[in-house]
């Protein structure tokens, strides 16, 4: 049987969610098919985990990082497959698929390149241009930048969203409504990184659909309105039950079209691979905004995706060999 290593935790603020949708997949894994060892990856500590414990990870063996192995009952098993399932740094921006790549070990997500890039809001909007998928205006900032309050209001309008440029899960996002809100909003996107984006505010209904590949034909989930209970999607909307997630959504067919194709557009132009979440904002008129890719989506039991799939007539578990499949094939 093929050795799964399923690789959860990571190093950012949503590591606790990772480990959630990391112990949902291990619930929807076909054992007839796969060995699966659950992995926590927290900095350069990497340890094998109980798996029989299904609500938090329980360490009980260290992962040897030269060769991607671990030491089971006198036995020394290497793995033949990373499910990678962190969400945030260092599974969504590349730098554990970069060392995956280096020890040739297959993986379920973009390439390194692909990860780092679709991850960083700024650079993934500029490699976006010319695609025709209207983006909301925005302000880049460095740590350190000097900046002006009434020069960003200016440009962009109120409301505005600040959040950090590589982040996930909302955490470090603020709506500011008021210039004076400005400045502890851009600290708190700070607190989580050293980069920010500041975008317009673009009044509509909030969509996102999920798109994996499937035996070499890119398939689109159904798409997802988000209607959230608080001023946006923000954390507690996400996890704490603050929302109501709408599948398929409330939209006509031309709508969806649309979204279908913007989604198709950006998974084929950016060379992804696996699964990956697109969200966007659709205004009253009909036009769709491109919002940000989910390079590593939530897969918790209450997240997005596994919404989708359901509502797609199909299980957790079908989707996770088409893309353990993707990867071993590659």
């Amino acid at each position: 049987m093929t050795r799964i290593a399923l690789i959860y935790g990571g190093d950012s603020s949503e590591w606790e969610i990772s480990v959630l949708s990391g112990k949902h997949v291990a619930s929807c894994l076909d054992r007839s098919k796969y060995e699966v060892y659950e992995i926590l990856l927290r900095g350069d500590d990497w340890q094998l985990c109980d798996a029989s414990v299904t609500d938090r990870a329980v360490p009980v063996a260290p992962v040897r990082h030269s060769d991607f192995s671990c030491e089971i009952d006198g036995v020394r098993v290497k793995f033949d497959l990373a499910l990678i399932m962190i969400h945030g740094t260092p599974g969504e921006n590349g730098i554990l698929q970069a060392e995956l790549e280096r020890l040739g070990v297959p993986f379920t997500t973009c390439s390194s390149k692909v990860a780092a890039l679709t991850f960083d809001k700024y650079a993934c909007k500029k490699y976006m241009r010319g695609l025709g998928i209207p983006l909301a205006p925005d302000v880049f900032l460095t740590k350190g930048d000097k900046w002006s309050a009434e020069e960003i209001v200016e440009r962009l309008g109120l409301p505005v969203f600040v959040k950090p440029n590589d982040g996930g899960s909302s955490f470090g996002v603020t709506k500011v409504k008021l210039i004076g809100e400005l400045q502890a909003a851009v600290e708190t996107a700070f607190a989580e990184g050293d980069n920010i984006i500041i975008e317009s505010h673009i009044p509509g209904r909030e969509l996102t659909e999920g798109v994996y590949n499937r035996g070499g034909v890119i398939v689109t989930l159904p798409v997802t309105e988000i209607v959230s209970h608080n001023e946006y999607f923000d954390y507690e909307a996400k996890y704490l039950g603050k929302s109501d997630e709408i599948c398929p959504a409330p939209i006509t067919p031309e709508e969806e079209h649309t979204v279908r194709e913007y989604t198709r557009r950006i998974y084929q132009h950016f060379g992804c691979r696996g699964l990956i979440r697109c969200d966007y904002i659709m205004t009253e008129a009909g036009h769709v905004y491109f919002l940000e890719i989910n390079p590593v989506p939530g897969m918790t039991k209450m997240s997005l995706v596994p919404a989708q799939i359901r509502a797609a007539g199909m299980t957790v578990g079908e989707v996770l060999d088409c893309l353990i499949e993707e990867a071993l094939s590659e």
